[in-house]
C-alpha cells in the first residue's frame, strides 16, 4: 500500500451503488494536499474553491531540465453505443498505480461537455469505484474553460458578420478611416494587430495615410465570401433546433440574411487549439491563424485579419491552465480541454501531459485517454498530438469488454436505453472468439506505432472465466505485451493492480521508437489513404466537393498538416453496421475541411453531427439538488 499521505482507503459495497452516491460518500481532500504530494507550491496554482485548482504553466519553465516519467495512452476496441469504460479504466489504473503500487502517477482527462451530461450519455468522470471527484463539479462548470471557449468562439462569429455588414455599406477610404480613427492630435495609426495583416499583404508602410488606393482596398476590405464562411456559433447544450438558423433578419441588418447554425461548444476549433497548444505564445499564434472562410478571390481569411486574435487570447488566458482534481482514492488528476473525437482529435491537452510528466518524474507514470476506439482516438493521439507535443508514449492500453466482442462476433444490435439481449449475459465463447478479430486489428494497428500494447478486459458480473480466457489468449496471439482482467469499477484501484503491474512492465521494456503512420511532406490524399488502409480499406473515393476542397487547401499552402479523419466510432469502416474487422471496402470522403489554427485537415467520412439533440427522456429528469445538504443528486 502506498505511503502517500493523500491515499484514501475505499469501503466498497456490492452491488455497486450509483456513481453519484459513491462520489458523494467520499469527502475529497483539500486540493492543496493533492498539490503538495506533487511538490507543487502555492505559487504554482490558483485555487478554485476547496477541491479544484488551476496549475500554472510557469511550472513547466521551472521543471524544464528535469526528466519525464512514463507516458501511457488508453484507447479501446470499437465500442458499443454503451461505451466500454475507457475513462473508468484510465482512473482505475491510476488508482492502482498510486494507491496500491506506490507509484507517482497523474491521470490526464478531457473535460466533459454539459450537453451529454444533461442529455443521453451522462457524465464522464469514470464510474463505480474508479471516479474523479467531486463528480458534480467535474461534469458541470468545472473552472469555466468551456464557457471561455464559448465566449471566444462567439466573439469571432460576431466579428465575421459585423465585418461583412460594414464592408457592404462603406467605401474603401471610409473603411480605412473607421479602422484607423484619429487620436486626440488628429493622427491616424495602425493598431498592433493590423501589422499582421499588413505583413501578410507584403505592405511595409507604418502610417495609414501612406497607403496607395490599391493598398487601402487590400488592407481594409477583407471581401469575405458569405458562402465560404465555415465559422459557426456554439453553446454547451444539446439543442437540435439550432443546427440550422438564419441570421441577419433584424431591420437594421439591411437584408443581410444568411443561413448558419450552432455547434456544441466542445466542437469549436478553439477547443482543439487549447488541446494542441504548447504555450501561451503558441496559443496566441494558433488563435490568430484560424481560418473562418475565404475572400471572393479565394484567399483564406483569418481571425487576425479580422483583428480579433488578441482578444480571443485574452478570453482564453486562464483556460490554458489545466485543472487539478483527485480520484476517489486520492491520486491526482489533471483535467484539461475536451475536443470532439470526430471532427477534432479527441484527446486532452498537451500542456497537461507535459506538466504531469515533469511532476511524476523518472519512474512515475502519466496516463491519458484517447476518445472513441483506437482507430480514431489512439491514431489521432499518435499522428497529431504526439507530433505537436514531441512526446513519446511507451505503452498503449486497449480496453475491451466481453459485451462489445460478442457484438463484433455477430451478436444482436446493442441499443442505448434498451435491455441487453440474452446473448450478452449468458456464456457464449464462440461469439467472443469470433469478435476478437476486432481486438486483434486494434492491437496490430497500435503496435505499429512502436509502443507496447496491454489489453485491459473490463469485467462485468455476467462474464464467465471461459469467455475472459478466450479474450486473454486472443490478445496475446495478436501481439499484445500482456492482457489483464480488471474489476476496477467494482473494487477501485485494487481491481486494476494486475493492470498497473503490466503497464509498468510494458513501459520499462519498450524497445522501439515512436513511428508515425505517414510523413507530413506527402500530399493530402496520400495521408488520407494511409489512414484508410489502417482501417482495412482497399481504396478511397472522393466526392467532387472533397476534390475541390483538397485542391483549394493545396493551393492555399496547407498540405503540410496532419489529417484528422471524421468517421463513425462504431466500425473500422464508414458503415456503423459493419462490425468485426471489415476489409476490402472503399472509404468514401464526402467533404474535406480544415482547422488551420488547431493544425489539421479533417476529411468527413459520412455525415457528422456537431450539435447533438436531446432524447425524449434526457438525463436532466434525474438531476436535482438536495436543498437541505446542498449536494447534487441524480448525475450519472
Amino acid at each position: 500500500m502506498s505511503s502517500s499521505k493523500t491515499v484514501r482507503k475505499l469501503q466498497v459495497v456490492s452491488p455497486v451503488p450509483a456513481d453519484i452516491d459513491i462520489a458523494n460518500s467520499v469527502e475529497p481532500l483539500h486540493i492543496s494536499d493533492i498539490a503538495k504530494e506533487l511538490n507543487l507550491s502555492p505559487n504554482h496554482y490558483d485555487l478554485y474553491g476547496k477541491y479544484k485548482a488551476k496549475v500554472l504553466l510557469s511550472v513547466l519553465d521551472e521543471l524544464e531540465g528535469s526528466e519525464d516519467g512514463y507516458y501511457v495512452v488508453v484507447g479501446g476496441i470499437t465500442p458499443t453505443p454503451l461505451g466500454e469504460g475507457k475513462s473508468t479504466t484510465t482512473v482505475g489504473l491510476c488508482q492502482a498505480l498510486g494507491a496500491f503500487l506506490d507509484k507517482k502517477v497523474v491521470t490526464c482527462l478531457r473535460q466533459p461537455s454539459q450537453g451529454p451530461t444533461f442529455g443521453i450519455k451522462g457524465g464522464a468522470a469514470g464510474g463505480g469505484y474508479s471516479q474523479v471527484i467531486p463528480m458534480d463539479e467535474f461534469n458541470l462548470h468545472l473552472t469555466g474553460d468551456i464557457h471561455a471557449i464559448t465566449a471566444a468562439n462567439n466573439l469571432l462569429a460576431a466579428a465575421i458578420d459585423t465585418r461583412v455588414f460594414h464592408e457592404s455599406t462603406q467605401s474603401d477610404k471610409a473603411l480605412l478611416n473607421r479602422l484607423c480613427p484619429p487620436n486626440k492630435e488628429g493622427k491616424r495609426s495602425f493598431s498592433d494587430i493590423m501589422f499582421r495583416r499588413l505583413r501578410k499583404l507584403g505592405i511595409s508602410k507604418t502610417r495609414p495615410e501612406d497607403l496607395t488606393p490599391q493598398e487601402v482596398k487590400n488592407f481594409a476590405r477583407l471581401d469575405i465570401d458569405p458562402e465560404s464562411i465555415t465559422w459557426r456559433r456554439v453553446m454547451d447544450v444539446n439543442d437540435r433546433f439550432l443546427r440550422k438558423i438564419t441570421v441577419g433578419q433584424g431591420p437594421e441588418e439591411k437584408g443581410m440574411v444568411r443561413e448558419t447554425g450552432f455547434d456544441i461548444s466542445v466542437a469549436s476549433e478553439i477547443m482543439a487549439v487549447l488541446a494542441l497548444t504548447t504555450s501561451l505564445a503558441d496559443m496566441r499564434e494558433r488563435l490568430g491563424r484560424m481560418v473562418i472562410g475565404n475572400s471572393k478571390a479565394g484567399d483564406p481569411v483569418t481571425a487576425d485579419d479580422l483583428g480579433v486574435g488578441g482578444a480571443l487570447t485574452v478570453l482564453m488566458k486562464d483556460a490554458i491552465n489545466p485543472t487539478l482534481m483527485q480520484t476517489l482514492e486520492g491520486t491526482p488528476v489533471l483535467v484539461h480541454a475536451g475536443p470532439f473525437a470526430n471532427i477534432a482529435h479527441g484527446n486532452s491537452s498537451i500542456v497537461a501531459d507535459k506538466i504531469a510528466l515533469k511532476l511524476v518524474g523518472p519512474g512515475g507514470l502519466v496516463v491519458t485517454e484517447a476518445g472513441f476506439g483506437a482507430d480514431i482516438g489512439t491514431e489521432k493521439f499518435m499522428n497529431i498530438k504526439c507530433r505537436y507535443s514531441h512526446l513519446t508514449p511507451q505503452c498503449a492500453v486497449i480496453v475491451a469488454t466481453i459485451r462489445a466482442l460478442k457484438m463484433h462476433g455477430g451478436g444482436p444490435e446493442v441499443i442505448a436505453g434498451k435491455p441487453l439481449d440474452r446473448a450478452y449475459i449468458t456464456e457464449n465463447v464462440a461469439l467472443v472468439e469470433a469478435g476478437c478479430v476486432n481486438l486483434a486489428k486494434h492491437v496490430s494497428n497500435t503496435k505499429a506505432y512502436g509502443v507496447n500494447v496491454v489489453v485491459a478486459v473490463n469485467m462485468f458480473s455476467t462474464d464467465t472465466e471461459a469467455e475472459l480466457n478466450a479474450v486473454r489468449n486472443a490478445a496475446l496471439v495478436s501481439g499484445a505485451y500482456d492482457a489483464v482482467i480488471c474489476t476496477h469499477h467494482a473494487h477501485g484501484g485494487k481491481g486494476a493492480v494486475d493492470l498497473g503491474i503490466a503497464v509498468q512492465r510494458a513501459c520499462e521494456n519498450v524497445t522501439q521508437q515512436l513511428r508515425f503512420l505517414y510523413p507530413l511532406d506527402v500530399s493530402i490524399k496520400e495521408k488520407i489513404e494511409a489512414i484508410a488502409r489502417s482501417y482495412g480499406a482497399s481504396g478511397v473515393a472522393y466526392s467532387d466537393q472533397a476534390e475541390k476542397q483538397i485542391e483549394m487547401y493545396s493551393r492555399q499552402g496547407f498540405t503540410g498538416l496532419p489529417i484528422c479523419m471524421a468517421k463513425t466510432q462504431y466500425s473500422f469502416s464508414h458503415n456503423a453496421a459493419q462490425k468485426g474487422a471489415p476489409s476490402g471496402f472503399v472509404l468514401p470522403i464526402r467533404d474535406v475541411r480544415a482547422s488551420i489554427g488547431a493544425g489539421f485537415i479533417y476529411p468527413l467520412v459520412g455525415t457528422m453531427s456537431t450539435m447533438p439533440g436531446l432524447p425524449t427522456r434526457p438525463c436532466f429528469y434525474d438531476i436535482d439538488l438536495d436543498t437541505s445538504t446542498g449536494k447534487v443528486i441524480g448525475l450519472s
